[in-house]
């Protein structure tokens, strides 16, 4: 028998995306401004209503069935839209703004982006903060659906369903290495590549690790001296060591110049990355969201329709 709306109370819903997100009753309570005993009773009505446990206790917390995962979304879907609804004649200021822009992002990310970003909204928005999250954290996806992350940015994969995303911009990728490198000359055979030592960057989480997969799909049998799971270090390490490394243009255009580094066109054909900027439905209308997410296309990128993943 089909359940309709009339047959459930909307606050049991807001209630399980807490717990969704949370999975700690004690903090569901907080959030809400009730007792543990009712948020507790409130769950029990609702496994009642849908039939399901929904939720198991564990030493780390309250794990959701899969009926709860499947439902999960298209409630957060659905909540997001009732309040962008609401609050769609909201006027969003953002000379007079006070609070925290949370991005994630890589550290490619945060090299590429942060300088001019943090220079827009001082000038835009003084009374807005910012602070960034790496989008290789587990929960991403409940962080974003529950309001903790604005936006994220980069080559997520992982992010469809629930969430909005929009082209950035697409970028090659390049060979990287210190200026008089033996393969400082206008073009690199593939050989003299595969010959070098390589500097690799296993970015888990994001889709830049299928490069080094294409790589070796390509025959291409590298000498790897170093394995590193972050960017920050790339140029530091690259200027003072023979090694190369396969980077993304736009990051290797930030480092040539502090770190007296060259870039190079790749000798292997490897296919663009394409960087986005995903939100999800609940922001899709949310007055902030949208000044924010219009201010990093303008800052950084080329016009191109959003599209519901």
């Amino acid at each position: 028998m089909a359940m309709e709306l009339s047959d459930i109370d909307l606050n049991l819903l807001v209630l399980f995306q807490h717990l969704m997100v949370e999975r700690r009753v004690s903090k569901v309570a907080d959030r809400m401004g009730l007792t543990q005993p009712a948020v507790s009773n409130a769950l029990a009505k609702l496994r009642r209503s849908l039939g399901d446990d929904l939720f198991l206790r564990t030493p780390s917390g309250m794990v959701p069935t899969p009926f709860a995962e499947q439902l999960a979304e298209s409630v957060g879907h659905a909540l997001g839209l009732i309040h962008g609804g609401l609050n769609q004649r909201s006027q969003f200021d953002p000379a007079s703004a006070q609070r925290t822009v949370t991005i994630s992002m890589t550290d490619i990310g945060e090299i590429v982006f942060l300088p001019a970003l943090i220079d827009c909204l001082r000038r835009e928005a003084p009374g807005v903060t910012l602070s960034t999250q790496r989008n290789t954290a587990v929960n991403l996806r409940d962080d974003m659906e529950s309001g903790k992350v604005d936006l994220a940015v980069g080559l997520l994969p992982q992010l469809k369903s629930g969430f909005f995303q929009r082209r950035l911009f697409e970028q090659r990728y390049v060979c990287l290495f210190r200026r008089g490198h033996a393969l400082d000359r206008a073009r690199i055979s593939l050989a003299d590549y595969a010959a070098a030592e390589h500097l690799i960057i296993v970015s888990s989480g994001t889709g830049h690790a299928k490069v080094d997969d294409l790589i070796r799909k390509a025959g291409v049998d590298r000498l790897v001296r170093l394995t590193v799971p972050h960017y920050v270090g790339v140029g530091h390490i690259l200027q003072r060591t023979d090694m190369v490394a396969t980077v993304t243009e736009r990051l290797a255009q930030e480092l040539v110049e502090p770190f007296d580094l060259v870039l190079r066109p790749h000798p292997v054909k490897l296919p663009e990355a394409p960087i986005n900027v995903f939100w999800h439905a609940k922001a899709h209308r949310d007055p902030f969201n949208q000044w924010l997410r219009r201010m990093i296309f303008e800052l950084f990128g080329s016009e191109t329709p959003a599209a519901k993943g």
